[in-house]
C-alpha cells in the first residue's frame, strides 16, 4: 500500500489528498492508484523475464476500462468470463489476439461473439462445452482455438469459496479425463487445439501450489507438444497472493518465479499467467463516511455510508480488510464498522480495534482495488459507487456515482389493458 501513505495526519493518494477527493466526489469512493498498478505489473514481468510470458489480466478482480487500459498499455492481454468482460476488455483496447476466454458457463452468444473476435482461444472447462465450440465455430465457417483446463487437484491452501484447483471444484477436468478431451478435441472439426490450461485459485501465498500443479501437468504437455503441431500454450492460471494485513506477507514475484521457472524452462511452451488481484488489490481503497456512532449494552457500532453492496467481500468471505482513520489518529475503540443495508451480515469488520472516530469523520478500507466495485450492487436501491484514479496528482473520476435516475432506467410499469 506504499501508494497510499500520511503526509502531515492526512492520507493521500499518491500526491492527492483524500479528504479532498472524498469532498469533490462525495462517499463511499473507491480510489484507484496507477502508479501501484504499473509498479506491480512491472515487478511480475521483472522476475517472469527469463521465459518472457504473456500476462492475461484477469478483468473479474477490477473491470473498471481505467485499470484494464493501464495495464493493456503495459503489456497485458485479458482473461475474461464473459462476453460483457470480453466487451469491456475490447473497449480498453486490449487485442483480441491478447484474449483469452474461461469460466464453466459460456453461452452460445458468447461464443459466437469471441468467435467472430478471433480471440487467442478459449479455456475449455467440460467435454459438452468442446463440442459447442465446434458446432458454433463449423457454423461461422472460422476455427476455435482451444486450451482444455486440467484441474490438477492441489490445494492451494485458501479460502473454500475461491479455491478451483481440487478434485470437488466444478472448474475443468481432471487429468485423467484431460487426455480422452483432447483426444475428442482433435477429431472435432472447427477445433485447433492451442495449448493447456490450469488456474489453482486465489489468494495463494505460497509457490509450492504452483510447482506441485506443473509438475502434475508437465508430462501431458510434453506429449501433447509432440503430437500436436499446434500445441504452443501453456496457461500457469494467476492467483497470486496480497497482503490484507500488516504482519501477512506477499507472495513476492522472486520466490514465485524460482519454484515455478525450473519447471517452465525447457518445455518450449508458450507461458501465459493470469494476475488480476496481485495488480489490483492494493492498488485501490474504498473511502467512507461516519453518520453515527452507536453504543449497545455488548459493543460499539461505527454505523458508516458504505455498505455490503459497496465492499461484498467481508460478509461473503469473512474477509479482513485494514481500516484506518483518513485522518490521522492513535486513539482507538473496540467495535465494529457497519454499514446501512437492512441485514446483519452487513459490516466491514467485526469485534476489532479500530480507529477512534466520530459523525462526519472518513475511513479507508483498504486493499479494495480487487473484487471490490466489480462485485457491487444496488441492493436496498443504493446506487454504486464513484471510482477515481489517481497518477501523482492527477487525479480522474473513471465512473460517475449512479443516480436514483439511472437505477430505475430500462424499468416500465405495465399498462395492462
Amino acid at each position: 500500500m506504499s501508494e497510499f501513505t500520511y503526509r502531515n495526519g492526512m492520507l493521500h493518494a499518491e500526491g492527492v489528498s483524500v479528504v479532498d477527493l472524498a469532498e469533490r466526489f462525495g462517499t463511499p469512493l473507491y480510489i484507484y492508484s496507477r502508479t501501484h498498478l504499473i509498479r506491480q505489473y512491472q515487478a511480475l514481468a521483472e522476475a517472469m523475464k527469463p521465459i518472457a510470458p504473456q500476462f492475461y489480466f484477469a478483468i473479474k478482480s477490477n473491470s473498471n476500462l481505467a485499470v484494464i487500459e493501464t495495464l493493456g498499455a503495459q503489456g497485458a492481454g485479458a482473461d475474461v468470463v464473459s462476453g460483457g468482460e470480453l466487451f469491456r476488455a475490447l473497449r480498453a483496447g486490449i487485442s483480441a489476439d491478447r484474449i483469452v476466454f474461461a469460466g464453466v458457463g459460456k453461452t452460445v452468444a458468447e461464443i459466437d461473439y469471441a468467435l467472430s473476435e478471433q480471440i487467442r482461444f478459449f479455456t475449455v472447462e467440460s467435454e459438452e462445452e468442446l463440442t459447442r465450440i465446434s458446432e458454433r465455430a463449423v457454423a461461422a465457417g472460422c476455427v476455435g482455438r482451444i486450451a482444455i483446463r486440467v484441474n490438477p487437484d492441489v490445494d492451494p491452501h485458501t479460502h473454500k469459496y475461491t479455491s478451483t484447483g481440487k478434485a470437488e471444484n466444478k472448474f475443468g477436468v481432471d487429468l485423467s479425463r484431460a487426455e480422452k478431451a483432447y483426444e475428442q478435441a482433435l477429431q472435432l472439426p472447427g477445433i485447433e487445439v492451442a495449448g493447456l490450461h490450469m488456474h489453482l485459485g486465489s489468494p495463494i501465498m505460497t509457490p509450492a501450489p504452483y510447482a506441485e500443479a506443473l509438475e502434475k501437468v508437465r508430462p501431458l504437455c510434453e506429449r501433447l507438444k509432440k503430437e500436436v503441431e499446434t500445441f504452443r500454450h501453456l496457461d500457469i492460471g494467476g492467483g497470486l497472493g496480497i497482503s490484507y494485513r500488516p504482519e501477512q506477507a506477499p507472495l513476492d514475484p522472486r520466490d514465485f518465479a524460482s519454484a515455478v521457472l525450473p519447471a517452465l524452462h525447457g518445455l518450449g511452451l508458450a507461458v501465459g499467467m493470469e494476475p488480476g488481484r496481485f495488480y489490483t488489490g492494493n492498488a485501490g481503497i474504498l473511502v467512507t463516511r461516519v453518520e453515527y456512532v452507536k453504543q449497545n449494552p455488548f459493543k460499539k457500532f461505527v454505523i458508516v455510508d458504505a455498505a455490503m453492496n459497496d465492499l461484498l467481500r467481508p460478509p461473503l468471505y469473512e474477509a479482513h480488510h485494514e481500516i484506518v482513520a483518513v485522518q490521522q489518529t492513535d486513539e482507538q475503540i473496540f467495535g465494529d464498522v457497519v454499514g446501512p443495508v437492512c441485514e446483519s451480515a452487513d459490516f466491514m469488520a467485526q469485534n476489532r480495534e479500530l480507529p477512534a472516530v466520530e459523525s462526519g469523520n472518513l475511513l479507508a478500507i483498504l486493499s479494495a482495488g480487487a473484487y471490490g466495485f466489480v462485485m457491487a450492487s444496488n441492493y436496498n436501491a443504493r446506487g454504486r459507487a464513484a471510482e477515481v484514479m489517481v497518477s501523482g496528482d492527477r487525479v480522474e473520476e473513471v465512473r460517475a456515482r449512479e443516480t436514483w435516475e439511472e437505477l430505475v432506467q430500462g424499468e416500465r410499469i405495465p399498462t395492462w389493458e
